[in-house]
């Protein structure tokens, strides 16, 4: 009884009061002209509004209150059931007459996908509304001024149609009951209003994927209720104001791909709730203030691709809740600081593309500097097996037992080989491109049972791909590409059933390609997507066959090897294919006319091979110099045959 009492309760909360009286004549007529407005309706959303009925007890979407006035208008895209979604759809325009509602509260039209045209001025009496949902549409033109009669309105969202202008600004002064606006993927222009100050019950704020220029008004700092704020995707210039850092509840702030420059203020230690951090593409420079390290909560650091500078702070060390740092793309210098080994929840670690190296002390140092330079860490002093200089990685990152990705690519480490103390890591993604690697491939990898993406690519590795090679069979993707690698893949790689990415290109490997393309698969998985091992010394003929690893490529790369024998008519059984390129080989016989009328095919490439006869017919537009240095090849696009073939 007691929860029946309390289930009575808690509907009474959330449902309207039934009407009492019919339905109010105005606001049976302006329903009407609404519907007359929508020209399709092929979800028969509006099939129960009929003249004859009453608009309260009977349409659907609609609700009342006691008096008979429409309080509820909600006629949106998405409709849950218990165990379903039912997508729905609507053609045509707002009608005027629904300014008539005065009584009206929540209007929700959203996700109807194809309503269209502008907002009517006159939806500015809707004096009563406090929701307003109306995103995912074709609306367009501007927010009306006369918006700013709206002072009871809570929520007002407008995403994902096409409204374009300014934001009057005189609406915001009177948007003080606002908690949530969302103004995203549009076509707004022009400054942010310095009124948006005004909002001050705001807690969530999104004006992301519009065309707004201009600077972050310093007024921002007034929204103290904000708990989400996404500028992102837009043309804003200027610095980050200083008054951001004033925003104590701030949960997620993303102001990534804008044109902000200069540094990043030191207030940013104030944003004490702050979970997710974006400031990626952007123009940012300076270094990152050490105020960085008393954010508690933060648990994503996203600042790839700026001109950030300096060395990364220490202070990062103490952000426990960090689970991923982006910071690839930028200047930073010096080495990972120690203290990175104690964030005990960091899943990514990602600071490829940087001026990260290996410092080597002079013997004029100041000993007291390098001491505090390494934390007084013995193991940042170690250098990682070379006497004389501070390694640029830290062993205490071995600590890291939930790193799932490492990306050091593309900075001048000059590792030679990889610490050992890899192998402690439970990594799925390890990246070192480009970081001085030399020798064979370390033989802790032969154990490792996690790793999925291996990318040592543009190093100086040498050596043959070792036997054990077969023994990483979670591995998804491999970039060996730009190295010193020879001879011929071993027969054990037939056992990278989960492969799909292979990138050899630029070694000195030899022997049977067909090793590759015999490797096993795992039932839907490890069906190849992408291989290249052009620029080596591979040969043929290709046998492919039906072999299962082959049948749903995408990209097939083989140029400047000395691969003979024909070009098969199965390589067309992976029908998904984009790119095939394997010119400066020695292939012989004709094209096959399947291969060059594969539905995706975009690119192609057979030149410089030892090729005859007349070009298969063909519908995708390719150069000539596809064709080129094959004197035995004629027609379209090259000279027309002299003779039949």
């Amino acid at each position: 009884m007691e929860i029946y009492s309390l289930s009575l309760i808690f509907l009474s909360l959330i449902l309207p009061p039934l009407p009492s009286q019919a339905c109010h004549h105005i606001d049976h007529q302006s329903l009407l002209d609404f519907k007359h407005k929508i020209t399709y309706d092929p979800s028969n959303l509006l099939q129960s509004w009929t003249p004859q009925t009453d608009c309260c007890k009977s349409w659907n979407g609609i609700a009342c209150n006691s008096a008979g006035r429409v309080i509820n208008l909600t006629r949106s895209g998405l409709v849950s059931g218990d165990d379903f979604i039912l997508d729905t759809s609507m053609s045509g325009t707002l009608s005027p007459s629904l300014s008539n509602l005065t009584f009206l509260q929540l209007l929700d039209l959203s996700n109807l996908k194809d309503l269209s045209g502008p907002i009517p001025p006159q939806f500015g009496k809707l004096s009563s509304l406090t929701h307003l949902f109306l995103d995912s549409n074709k609306f367009s033109g501007s927010i009306p001024v006369t918006f700013r009669s709206l002072s009871r309105l809570q929520k007002l969202y407008l995403s994902n149609n096409m409204f374009n202008g300014e934001i009057p600004s005189v609406v915001f002064k009177s948007f003080k009951s606002l908690s949530e606006i969302g103004l995203s993927g549009n076509q707004f222009s022009g400054e942010i209003p310095a009124s948006i100050g005004e909002m001050i019950s705001i807690t969530k704020l999104d004006f992301h994927e519009n065309n707004l220029t201009g600077v972050i008004p310093d007024t921002i700092g007034r929204l103290k209720n904000v708990k989400f704020l996404d500028l992102s995707e837009n043309q804003i210039t200027g610095s980050i104001p200083e008054s951001l850092g004033s925003l104590s509840e701030l949960q997620v702030l993303y102001l990534n791909q804008n044109q902000l420059s200069g540094a990043i203020p030191g207030s940013i230690g104030g944003l004490d709730s702050i979970q997710f951090f974006r400031l990626s593409e952007n123009k940012l420079n300076g270094v990152i203030p050490p105020s960085i390290g008393k954010l508690p909560k933060i648990q994503r650091l996203i600042f790839e691709n700026n001109m950030l500078t300096g060395r990364l702070p220490a202070t990062i060390g103490h952000l426990v809740t960090l689970t991923d740092i982006y910071f690839s793309g930028n200047q930073f210098t010096g080495s990972v600081p120690a203290s990175f080994g104690n964030l005990q929840n960091l899943q990514t670690l990602d600071l490829s593309r940087n001026k990260l190296s290996r410092r080597i002390p002079s013997k004029r140092a100041n000993p007291v500097h390098e001491t505090e330079t390494c934390e007084g860490s013995r193991a940042c002093q170690a250098n990682l097996g070379l006497k004389g200089a501070s390694g640029p990685i830290p062993s205490q990152l071995a600590k890291l037992q939930n790193l799932q990705t490492l990306d050091l690519s593309f900075n001048p480490l000059n590792l030679t080989t990889l610490p050992n103390w890899f192998s402690k890591l439970k990594l799925f993604r390890l990246k070192m491109a480009k970081t001085g690697l030399r020798g064979r491939l370390p033989g802790f990898l032969s154990w490792s049972s996690t790793i999925s993406e291996l990318d040592l690519s543009s190093n100086a590795l040498t050596g043959e791909l070792p036997h054990w090679i077969g023994n990483m069979t979670n591995l998804s993707l491999l970039n060996l590409s730009n190295n010193r690698f020879r001879n011929p893949i071993p027969p054990e790689f037939k056992n990278l059933s989960l492969l799909m990415d292979l990138d050899l290109h630029s070694n000195n490997f030899s022997g049977d390609i067909n090793t590759i393309f015999k490797k096993n698969v795992e039932g839907p998985l490890g069906h190849y997507n992408s291989i290249d091992v052009s620029y080596n010394s591979f040969s043929g003929p290709i046998h492919i066959g039906d072999e299962p690893a082959m049948d749903s490529i995408v990209s097939l790369v083989l140029s400047h090897n000395p691969i003979g024998g024909i070009i098969p008519e199965t390589l067309s059984n992976g029908n998904g294919l984009v790119k095939i390129l394997i010119s400066n080989n020695n292939f012989i016989g004709k094209i096959p006319k399947e291969l060059l009328n594969l539905k995706n095919l975009k690119e192609f490439d057979v030149s410089r091979n030892r090729l005859i006869g007349e070009i298969p017919k063909h519908n995708v537009s390719i150069p000539a110099s596809a064709f080129l240095g094959n004197p035995g090849l004629c027609g379209t696009p090259l000279p027309p045959c002299k003779q039949s073939f």
